[in-house]
């Protein structure tokens, strides 16, 4: 059971695999980084001032807070409408690098052969509507003449 274990954990799928998830992982730790640290602040300052990671609506009104932490270090239930800003410019910013890697690999890959149009090689009879080998001069269905 070992042998087999170590047959599976060595094949190039399961050794692919591990290493695209782990940079996965990394790449979405930096694409947060992103999003959090350079691309969010910005477009809070042009909107007013506004920090995307405190912008919530409190559904316990008798918990007021003025901001997410305080919110949840009262124990308010909250609905984090900035977080989940901030979690789907995360995610068009990895969907957009995936498709560009995508299209730069399929731009590197040949182009498959175009298949050659292969030359006939029955035809039909005039009369009978029967296929026929193309080199045929007579029907054998309705034995007509096809010269």
């Amino acid at each position: 059971m070992w042998k087999e274990f170590k047959e599976f954990i060595m094949r190039g799928n399961v050794l692919d695999l591990a290493v695209g998830i782990v940079i996965g992982a990394a790449f979405g730790a930096i694409v947060t980084s992103l999003v959090n640290d350079i691309i969010m602040p910005p477009i809070g300052l042009l909107l007013g001032k506004i920090n995307f990671t405190d912008l919530f609506i409190n559904l316990t009104p008798e918990k007021a807070a003025t901001s997410l932490k305080a919110a949840k270090d009262l124990g308010a239930a909250t609905i984090n409408y900035g977080l989940f800003i901030n979690t789907l410019i995360n995610f068009l910013i990895v969907a957009l690098v995936i498709f560009l890697v995508v299209k730069a690999v399929n731009k590197l890959k040949k182009p498959a052969p175009a298949a050659a149009a292969a030359a006939p090689t029955t035809k039909q009879c005039r009369y009978c509507a029967t296929d026929i080998p193309i080199k045929a001069t007579r029907c054998p269905n309705c034995t007509s003449d096809l010269k």
